[in-house]
């Protein structure tokens, strides 16, 4: 971890150099989760920013000025996030935060962004209660509940698929999850046989996976990240159990499909990145995040390449780096990103497109999109 973190300080943080070139310079921070068991989306996430701000740099910059990532461990802890969050705005002085973390090192570093009056940008933690931090803190990716409910739509009315079997990951992503595709399930025809839930730590999945084989499912609705989602469905295609299994982002990626092997294989997701899409913004990124990083786009680095996409494009309209008027260009942004048209509502929530896609021959690829504008509407408030 320590040497994670001297990485990260000799490659990102200036804190200490001179003057003259931190004024030439306008400073982003990120905090990810560059070790512990969100190491790879950490990876990932960092690897968009680079993207991002290697573009917009190649491009000219940001008001005749370069752009500079600050970037942080936060090792997925919200313990950590808060010193992090501090340190960002009092050492380093970044004009914008970025998390591409979960959801509990979000919300924890969100208040003090707000405290502090430094916009915000959440790419894809999904807890209501993070833009519910103020006015300062703006969400690029869904929320829980949102996604949720895109799931029942897509199993109930695009599959056609009835009898359904949840599995619950117990922490914030799983819950708000659960609750968006229950609030909807009837709506489109789906009778919740059974909902068996599981904790971060479970790997080993056999009696869930008896339970399940004996309710002999249409379909079943599965939250989790890569490295839960991965044993799990390896343990049910083992047993014989053949329902197509419908997952969330946090399947979203290569190490999903490398952890679940030829299981992976028919695996639906819901999610932010379309991988088959001709859209310029999003086909561009695909390619060059991958010619940067060395293995496929996933929608965590997406999301934080859009994040960081935002906050430049909202300095550039503010014709100016005072949080205040990137707060109030950020709130009236309408911009194409990797990850769709991004503009926010009142309670800085985006509303957007969702991408479902599939595993075939052991890539993801497009299955379909939902673009109910009434299903996926988040909050005002």
């Amino acid at each position: 971890m320590k040497k994670m973190m001297l990485i990260a300080t000799l490659c990102f943080v200036v804190a200490g150099l001179g003057t003259g070139w931190a004024d030439d310079t306008i400073k982003i921070g990120l905090h990810v989760p560059l070790t512990g068991f969100a190491a790879s989306d950490g990876k990932s996430s960092t690897f968009g920013a680079e993207l991002a701000v290697k573009q917009i740099n190649e491009a000219g910059g940001v008001l005749d000025k370069k752009l500079e990532l600050v970037i942080y461990d936060d090792q997925a802890n919200p313990s950590q996030s808060i010193p992090v969050a501090n340190k960002l705005i009092g050492q380093d002085r970044v004009v914008v935060g970025v998390s591409g973390s979960y959801s509990g090192p979000t919300r924890s570093a969100a208040g003090v962004f707000q405290e502090a009056q430094i916009p915000y940008l959440s790419a894809y933690a999904i807890h209501p209660d993070i833009t519910r931090a103020g006015n300062y803190v703006f969400r690029t990716s869904f929320l829980g509940e949102v996604q949720g409910r895109a799931g029942a739509k897509l199993i109930g009315e695009i599959m056609d698929k009835k009898r359904v079997i949840m599995i619950t990951l117990k922490n914030d992503f799983g819950k708000s999850l659960a609750a968006g595709f229950k609030e909807k399930a009837a709506d489109f025809g789906i009778t919740i046989v059974n909902e068996y839930e599981y904790s971060m730590k479970d790997r080993q999945f056999g009696a869930i996976v008896a339970k399940v084989k004996a309710d002999n499912p249409e379909a079943i609705y599965a939250s989790g990240y890569y490295f839960t989602a991965g044993p799990l469905i390896s343990e049910l295609r083992a047993s014989g159990v053949n329902a197509p299994v419908i997952g969330q982002e946090g399947y979203d990626g290569s190490k999903f499909i490398e952890i679940a092997g030829k299981a992976a294989e028919g695996v639906i997701i819901t999610t932010s990145l379309d991988r088959d899409s001709k859209v310029p913004e999003t086909a561009n990124y695909i390619a060059e995040f991958e010619k940067l990083a060395g293995y496929p786009a996933d929608m965590v680095s997406a999301s934080v390449h859009t994040a960081v996409k935002i906050a430049a494009q909202a300095m550039e309209n503010a014709k100016s780096t005072d949080p205040v008027k990137i707060r109030d260009a950020i709130s009236r942004i309408s911009m194409k990103a990797s990850t769709g048209t991004i503009e926010f509502n009142a309670l800085g929530e985006v509303q957007k497109n969702v991408q479902n896609q599939i595993v075939r021959d052991g890539k993801w690829h497009h299955h379909s999109v939902i673009d109910d504008p009434e299903l996926l509407a988040p909050p005002e408030k």
